[in-house]
């Protein structure tokens, strides 16, 4: 048997149903039913998607944890039948931080909805971010200045596209590009567009549909890159002298007419 054969079977003996009454409420025969929960044949998409809604389960839990280790009353219920693991809490109640390193990136996509993988993360607590399920992630390259490469990320989980504000920084977990921190923009259907600060970087759009979580960007543990704000705070200065010489000349120009 399937860990989901085993996840269907354990939820259904949970909520005291029969076979035949869980198969009509997902508009299938009994005895097409029975070949899911006893492995002998796979669920297609419509048929998971019914069973994930039935029980109020995202479709990658059913799939990928054993939902007999998980206390399904501590989930965090969103919309669109979207779940996240249980928030952890240190011995004095302070939220306790994942932080996915560098080492762990890789593995994230694979094991996100994986409670053993999120226990194994190495853990921080800090008592000023208040209420919400935060999470710590890692900055790559040069594309979001000031924060430097080896800088940590801390963002807090977002339930919905409607949460995100045009314009603010957001780390994105999604099916292709994996985990990016980039300032995010809503002005395209069913879409977000992804643009860097550092303008070397094109923007380009990912779907709605490709998205799997979005972290709010709430603070930095790590160094600035004291450089990148000299840089940035020089070409600020050169651009106001650029203005005010061609106002000079403007003006200049004006008084020789005249």
């Amino acid at each position: 048997m399937s860990l989901f054969s085993d996840n269907i079977r354990a939820l259904r003996l949970k909520d005291k149903v029969s076979q035949e009454k869980l198969a009509e409420s997902l508009l299938i025969t009994r005895g097409r039913y029975v070949k899911y929960e006893d492995g002998t044949s796979e669920a297609p998409y419509d048929i998971l998607k019914k069973i994930a809604f039935y029980y109020h389960i995202s479709i990658d839990l059913l799939l990928s944890v054993d939902v007999r280790k998980i206390d399904m009353q501590d989930l965090l219920k969103l919309e669109n039948n979207r779940l996240v693991l249980p928030i952890q809490v240190d011995q004095e109640g302070e939220n306790c931080i994942e932080v996915v390193t560098q080492k762990v990136k890789a593995g994230y996509l694979n094991g996100y909805a994986d409670p053993e993988y999120i226990e194994n993360l190495q853990q921080i607590s800090l008592p000023f971010l208040g209420a919400g399920k935060y999470r710590g992630f890692p900055v790559e390259g040069d594309s979001m200045p000031p924060h430097a490469e080896g800088s940590i990320i801390i963002g807090r989980y977002i339930e919905s596209l409607g949460e995100v504000m045009d314009g603010k920084t957001y780390i994105l977990i999604t099916k292709n590009e994996g985990m990016v921190y980039k300032r995010l923009n809503k002005n395209k259907k069913n879409a977000l567009v992804l643009e860097s600060d550092n303008r070397f970087y094109p923007n380009y759009e990912v779907r709605a549909s490709d998205i799997i979580e979005i972290w709010e960007y709430h603070c930095n543990i790590g160094r600035s890159d004291k450089r990148q704000e000299l840089n940035e705070t020089q070409s600020v200065k050169e651009l106001l002298m650029e203005v005010k010489r061609d106002v000079m000349e403007i003006k200049n120009t004006v008084r020789g007419i005249s």
